[in-house]
């Protein structure tokens, strides 16, 4: 039967119920009939819960109907919770009897209809729970007879309209949680008999407007998550009969009105969650009905004034997350209080511990966490028999924990971390049999743990992270049924892991890491059926890892780095769920096992400093969420597989000190997510890709070691996100690129150690976050420094060293300020240098002979240098002058000597031709020598030693050796002279 057919035959049984209704007689009721039909025939009832609806039965029979007591009319129709879709059928509207209408909690969809203000009798309207959306009609106003309004939960949007002051019988208003914006209609003080207002979890905003004081008769004014904001109206104070009031979750500002004491009823006060600011009212001490009082996450400041004295029906307090100061007062609490829940939680408390709170023998919750409070925990704390919750952590709490603690035999919670308590655990804290948990860490506790502690046998969670705690894990760890965390990193544990603790099968985190522990890994590890972390790094584990990890399933997280474990790796690569893999720094060997490929959703995987070897398996390309690779110092070879491409989400790839060869893979450039890109110390060869510009989100490119020549590619520039470029120590050649001033966020450049060519690109002076260094040391670069490298003022290192460079240093170098290395040595730079630079040592210049300035000498003393290279050169042509002066005048007497000598020699000759004289020679030789040598003895220099050298021995050659002697003497003088 198709749908044409079926429509026909409703519409015949709609019409012929009206004919058998009429033939009865009774029209009010046929007439409801007919409609209901109608009604039926547009629901969708998958239940069945209109089946009763049929002519066989009288219509005051019909589920969910009530008829008026003649039954003559239907007044009531209820179909709450019934799984009905479709929309609000419009023959409901001739309904028009109707007093209850109830569709709350089904699947109506479609809007309300403003059809609905024909329903004049409505005194109940409940719609709340569906998928109703739209606006609220501005109709509804009309239904001037209507005490309950409940169309809440729903998508209703828009503004609430004002007409609903209209509906001045309302009782019961309910619009929350919908999407109504705008502020809450001032119309709303029309509503004299209004009991409940609920419109929490909108978006409504404004003020609450002050004419909500008219409802005398609130007694629940709910509108908690919204955006009110402004002060809270002091005139809310005259809600008399008011019992709830929350505006939890608003931007109201300003301070807690005194005025809101004068609601003598309250029992429930929520105002957490604003921006309300000033003291605590001392006036709240009136509203003695109140049972609980939540003014948390505020910004309320002050000392806390409330009292038990007065407040004895209070419950509940919470004042977390303000800027409440001073101590708790003493007389908070009586003996025969009420209070069960004590939040303060984030404030500025000090002091020591509140003695007065152990006054509160019914309290259950205690949180004084995140506050200042000091001093030792005091031995009574056993008072608080009834207490399930200790929460003091954050605070300056010292000294040890009291063995009374033990005493309290409700206590279910412990935190007690990031204190400053020292001493070991006592032991009667094994009496604790409800504990389920002990959180000591960031304390500096010490001692071993204790045994007892395993008595605790509701123990869920153990957290001593970051204390002093020695010793070996108790051996009966393993009682501990129900722990699920076991959390004892950076402590000095030792010895190995107890066999027992495989028995803790409910265990899902296993945190062993920091510690002194040893031994091999227990087989015990295989009922760990629920381990989903375990981290075992920075111990001394040693041996091979046991088969019985396979069976390890729910295994996400494994860390074993920093160890002792060799062998192979393949016993963890048997989990599906494994999303972190860290063996780094440990003895592993062998090849990566392609079973690695098994755990897709692994998205850490992290083998460095090991000795594995082969190939990078091709398999790993298929870890399509893998964000972390790090196989970096290992003996790996090959090349690097064009499969790791379809690693889409890889962030960090670190192959770095390995052997890998081949050209460096261009398909690199299609890993659009990656950060970190380390292939250093390898065996790659060809140019740098290209193709690597588009690792837009590159923030560190390190492929220095490496063979790679080429040029660096002009799309280097497109990195602008770089923080880190090493190209340093491979085969470059061409110039710098000056697209590399588009890297505006590199702060450090390593460039050396290559063969570029051409001047450095002044463009490089725009890189002004360059810090740490910009090293372009030998290489083959020329030309002059360019002047834009003085903008770099927070560089720290500059290394120019080993290259061509020349010309003047530009004085801009000058303002780099933070500059602690300098080397511009072994270039062509001239100049004098400026004195800023006079700090370095004299190896930041040396090797550039044409600098001048300190450190190196002075300019000055190099000019001085200069002119006594001259005044030397003048000093050799006097030398020669006096020389050839003394020659010249030699020679003179050398041959006046020899004129007398002849002379003589005839008078002697002569002489003895005569007959004797002997005594008349020797006179006439002491005469000579006295002439010849008297006066020059006391001359000094090289012109004596020639005179004294002469010997005047008489001979037939005498004039030939006179002569000799004189010039060969002078001779040798003019070379000691250096002529």
């Amino acid at each position: 039967m198709d749908s044409t057919q079926i429509s026909r035959f409703s519409l015949f049984i709609t019409v012929f119920s009206c004919i058998l209704a009429f033939s009865f007689g009774d029209n009010s009721s046929s007439t409801d009939a007919h409609w209901l039909l109608r009604i039926k025939s547009k629901l969708v009832d998958p239940a069945g819960v209109l089946e009763s609806w049929s002519l066989r039965a009288h219509i005051c029979s019909w589920n969910g109907l009530t008829c008026s007591h003649d039954e003559a009319f239907v007044i009531a129709l209820n179909l709450s919770a019934s799984t009905l879709s479709g929309s609000i059928p419009t023959e409901l509207w001739n309904l028009v009897s109707l007093q209850t209408l109830d569709l709350s909690l089904n699947l109506i969809t479609g809007s309300i209809p403003p059809e609905i203000g024909r329903l004049r009798n409505l005194r109940t309207l409940i719609l709340f729970a569906n998928n109703l959306s739209g606006k609220i009609p501005t109709e509804i106003g009309l239904l001037k007879k209507l005490q309950v309004l409940r169309i809440g939960d729903n998508m209703l949007a828009a503004q609430i309209p004002p007409s609903i002051g209209n509906l001045t019988e309302l009782r019961v208003l309910g619009l929350a949680y919908c999407q109504l914006n705008g502020s809450i209609p001032a119309e709303i003080g029309n509503l004299k008999n209004l009991v409940f207002l609920d419109l929490q979890h909108n978006s409504l905003s404004g003020f609450i407007p002050a004419e909500i004081h008219n409802c005398e008769e609130l007694q629940n004014f709910a509108a908690s998550n919204n955006m009110l904001d402004g002060e809270i109206p002091a005139s809310i104070g005259k809600l008399k009969s008011l019992q709830i009031l929350n505006l939890a979750n608003n931007s109201l500002s300003g301070s807690i009105p005194p005025e809101i004491s004068g609601l003598s009823n309250l029992q429930y006060l929520n105002l957490l969650g604003n921006r309300l600011n000033g003291e605590i009212p001392w006036e709240l001490n009136h509203l003695v009905q109140l049972q609980k009082l939540d003014l948390s996450s505020n910004n309320l400041s002050g000392t806390i004034n409330l009292l038990n004295i007065h407040l004895q029906n209070l419950q509940v307090v919470v004042f977390s997350s303000n800027a409440l100061t001073g101590s708790i007062p003493s007389n908070f609490c009586l003996k025969n209080s009420n209070l069960q829940q004590l939040f303060l939680a984030q404030n500025k408390l000090s002091g020591g511990f509140p003695l007065g709170l152990l006054n509160c023998s019914s309290l259950q919750q205690l949180d004084l966490s995140n506050n200042n409070l000091e001093g030792e925990l005091p031995p009574t704390i056993d008072k608080l028999e009834k207490l399930t919750d200790l929460l003091l952590n954050n605070n300056s709490f010292n000294g040890s924990l009291p063995p009374e603690i033990g005493n309290m035999s409700n206590l279910e919670n412990l935190y007690l971390f990031d204190n400053m308590i020292t001493g070991s655990i006592p032991v009667e804290i094994g009496k604790l049999q409800s504990l389920s948990t002990i959180y000591l860490y960031d304390n500096q506790m010490s001692g071993s743990i204790p045994m007892e502690l395993t008595n605790c046998a509701s123990l869920t969670a153990i957290d001593f992270f970051g204390n002093h705690f020695s010793g070996s894990i108790p051996e009966t760890i393993g009682k501990l049924k129900d722990l699920v965390l076991l959390q004892l990193r950076q402590n000095d544990l030792s010895g190995p892991i107890p066999p027992s603790l495989g028995y803790c099968k409910k265990l899902q985190q296993l945190a062993l890491a920091d510690n002194k522990l040893s031994g091999d890994l227990p087989a015990t590890f295989r009922f760990l059926s629920q381990l989903s972390t375990i981290t075992l790094y920075n111990n001394s584990f040693e041996g091979t890892l046991p088969d019985s990890l396979y069976s390890l399933r729910n295994l996400k997280i494994i860390n074993f780095s920093h160890n002792k474990f060799s062998g192979t790796i393949l016993p963890l690569t048997g989990s599906n769920s494994l999303t972190a893999l860290d063996l780094t720094n440990n003895s592993f060997s062998g090849s990566i096992p392609s079973r690695l490929a098994i755990s897709t959703n692994l998205g850490r995987l992290r083998l460095a400093n090991n000795l594995l070897n082969g190939s990078i398996p091709s398999e790993l390309g298929r870890l399509k969420e893998l964000i972390f690779l790090d196989l970096s110092f290992n003996n790996l070879t090959g090349e690097v597989p064009s499969q790791l491409s379809t690693c889409q989400k890889l962030q960090h790839l670190l192959l770095n000190d390995n052997h890998f060869t081949g050209k460096m893979p261009s398909w690199l450039g299609s890993l659009h997510d990656l950060g970190e890109l380390h292939l250093s110390s390898n065996n790659f060869q060809g140019q740098v890709p290209a193709e690597l510009g588009n690792c837009s989100r590159l923030l560190k490119l390190s492929l220095h070691s490496n063979n790679l020549s080429g040029q660096i590619p002009h799309e280097i520039g497109q990195l602008t996100s770089l923080n880190v470029l090493n190209l340093q120590r491979n085969n470059l050649s061409g110039s710098i690129p000056p697209t590399i001033q588009q890297c505006k966020k590199l702060y450090e450049l390593r460039l050396s150690e290559n063969l570029l060519s051409g001047p450095i690109p002044s463009e490089i002076g725009k890189l002004t976050e360059l810090q740490v260094i910009l090293d372009l040391s030998r290489n083959l670069l020329s030309g002059e420094i360019p002047s834009s490298l003085g903008d770099l003022l927070k560089l720290e290192r500059l290394n120019l060293s080993f290259n061509r460079l020349g010309g003047e240093l530009p004085s801009s170098l000058g303002q780099l300020t933070s500059l602690v290395m300098l080397n511009l040595s072994n270039n062509h730079l001239r100049g004098q240098l400026s004195s800023t630079f006079s700090g370095f040592p004299p190896t930041s210049f040396s090797g550039n002979d044409k600098l001048c300035g300190p450190p190196l000498t002075s300019c000055m003393d190099s000019a001085g240098h200069e002119n006594n290279i001259l005044s030397s050169t003048a000093v050799v042509w006097i030398i020669v002058a006096i020389v050839f002066t003394s020659t010249v005048i030699c020679l003179l007497m050398i041959y006046i000597m020899l004129r007398m000598w002849c002379n003589m020699r005839e008078v002697l000759i002569s002489n003895s031709s005569e007959g004797g004289g002997n005594g008349i020679e020797q006179i006439k030789r002491e005469d000579q020598e006295r002439w010849m040598y008297g006066d020059e003895k006391k001359r000094k220099g090289e012109y004596w030693r020639v005179m004294s050298s002469m010997a005047l021995v008489p001979s037939q050659n005498h004039d030939d050796h006179i002569s000799s002697s004189c010039i060969f003497q002078v001779k040798m003088d003019t070379k000691k002279l250096g002529i």
